[in-house]
């Protein structure tokens, strides 16, 4: 049973830190705010709760796990909204996200695509 409890646990530490990497990537490649934002709100809301329950298999029940789910209940309440929050407050202070429109033949466009 603990051989399981180790891969599962491997597996959750290994899958968030994949995430906070490419979380971190995307930050860095991403064109405009929303895109980052999204890419930040990913890897708060998935990558955090991921390595915080690879913790938690790690350790044995004590007040300290209990803490461990108190923060995770915490990054799952807040993250989400503080995203939110975020995105609508740009929307609502004039910027608009970045639309790419590589499809002109849908609007009548000259496209001469055979």
């Amino acid at each position: 049973m603990t051989a399981i409890i180790e891969i599962l646990s491997g597996l959750c530490l290994f899958l968030g830190g994949v995430l906070c990497v490419t979380g971190g990537v995307g930050l860095l490649r991403m064109p405009d705010f929303f895109s980052r934002v999204h890419a930040s709100g990913v890897t708060e809301t998935l990558a955090a709760p991921l390595l915080l329950i690879g913790l938690l298999l790690q350790m044995e029940l004590s007040l300290d796990s209990v803490k461990v789910i108190m923060i995770m209940i915490l990054v799952l309440a807040t993250n989400p909204t503080a995203t939110h929050a975020m995105a609508k407050a740009t929307l609502h202070g004039g910027q608009r996200p970045l639309v790419f429109d590589n499809d002109k033949s849908t609007r009548g466009e000259g496209s001469s695509k055979p």
